[in-house]
């Protein structure tokens, strides 16, 4: 069964930092791209960043850029997924999904609708 299991989140105070992890069960997403999208209260969910399956080809939203870091570790019958965030801001409070396996197959794909599997999510939240 398809299984995407986030876990790391937690309240921090501004400039702080947080590491959010994803272990996706199935040997399927070894060659997945997989990724991070949020959902703040009152908002669409909003694309954050992804990953290729070998770490070759990553996207950013332009809000992070410089501030989150994706990795993925692909073992044999798991995939951790890891999204380090640092200098975090009020603004980046929301609830954090791991995704899996776009429909193009490609990092390029930021729309929440393209992606096939996604995890319960966890909760950040940012204070001021």
């Amino acid at each position: 069964q398809v299984q995407l299991v986030e876990s790391g989140g937690g309240l921090v105070q501004a400039g702080g930092s947080l590491r959010l992890s994803c272990a996706a069960s199935g040997r399927t997403f070894r060659t997945k791209v997989m990724g991070w999208f949020r959902q703040a209260p009152g908002k669409a969910r909003e694309f954050v960043a992804a990953i290729s399956w070998d770490g070759g080809q990553i996207r950013y939203l332009d809000s992070v850029k410089g501030r989150f870091t994706i990795s993925r570790d692909n073992r044999e019958n798991t995939v951790l997924v890891y999204l380090q965030m640092s200098s975090l801001k009020p603004e980046d409070t929301a609830v954090y999904y791991c995704v899996a396996d776009p429909t193009s197959g490609s990092v390029g794909n930021t729309l929440p609708t393209s992606y096939r599997s996604w995890g319960q999510g966890t909760q950040v939240t940012v204070s001021s």
